[in-house]
């Protein structure tokens, strides 16, 4: 069974974190020693996957970052300052099962970053809140909450992301196929100035020829038809990606209605109690 208490050693000294009471996909830690204040930790998605809830989040603040801003003056703070900070960490399950961090920007109430010791003390502070929800027997529990929580707002944005990175990818593809014929025509107009420049030399038609920096001369022949060379591939390439980033977002939004059906409202798993 966990202990619902923790001591995390920090460069400020060692900072101790109480849990309180479990709702229904978080906990609250009250910090005493080197820091003041709490932070809420809660389930939410892989980083590398929006459908599968298999991480927990940690937030400076007692409430849910992601969903509301805590006021100023609950926000946590060195025991020796009066400057309070809010942030989140995220701890994951790389693709080797190691355990792996993401920061959101940490930041005091005036948006400044911290100094190097303070930003240490947050982090590892973060960290030991959210390793010690991670090896709760209610872990499930939490994550299964947080899914409920999320998935509707997930779902919205995962659709809206498949149907613009489609409709990106159509445009890059149209401009790929406009790409071939603009090429054909300004190869045909260097060519064409080219035997105006032989017929009569100028200095005009001399820069128009010239493949010169675009910082000179943006919009030399050379230059166009250089961009027109390599114009097409890159729209044909980036179509690709846009394709499969539509293809991801809607695998994802496919995957979480799918946990949705598997699990009906009307029989929400029940949750544990505090271990």
């Amino acid at each position: 069974m966990t202990s619902p208490s923790l001591t995390v050693e920090t460069p400020a000294g060692p900072v101790r974190a109480t849990a309180g009471p479990r709702d229904a996909d978080a906990v609250v830690f009250e910090l005493g020693g080197a820091m003041r204040g709490s932070v809420h930790v809660t389930g939410t998605t892989d980083p590398h996957r929006w459908d599968q809830f298999t991480a927990v989040r940690a937030c400076l603040g007692p409430v849910n970052a992601f969903k509301t801003t805590a006021p100023d003056d609950a926000l946590p703070r060195l025991a020796s300052s009066r400057t309070g900070y809010h942030g989140s960490l995220t701890l994951y399950r790389d693709s080797t099962d190691r355990p792996a961090v993401s920061v959101h920007p940490i930041l005091s109430t005036a948006d400044h970053p911290p100094s190097e010791k303070t930003e240490a003390v947050l982090i590892a502070v973060l960290r030991g809140c959210a390793e010690h929800v991670e090896q709760r027997t209610d872990l499930p529990a939490i994550l299964e909450a947080s899914r409920q929580r999320d998935t509707p707002g997930l779902l919205r944005f995962l659709t809206w992301s498949a149907s613009y990175h489609q409709d990106e990818a159509a445009r890059l593809e149209r401009e790929a196929r406009a790409a071939h014929p603009a090429r054909r025509a300004a190869v045909a107009s260097w060519w064409t100035a080219a035997h105006w420049f032989l017929a009569s030399p100028h200095p005009v038609l001399l820069l128009m020829l010239a493949d010169l920096p675009y910082s000179v001369l943006p919009n030399s022949l050379a230059r166009t038809v250089d961009v027109r060379q390599w114009w097409s591939p890159y729209c044909v390439d980036a179509a690709a990606e846009e394709r499969e980033h539509a293809r991801r977002a809607q695998a994802e939004a496919d995957s979480l209605r799918a946990q949705q059906r598997r699990r009906p409202r009307g029989r929400r798993q029940a949750l544990a109690g505090t271990p």
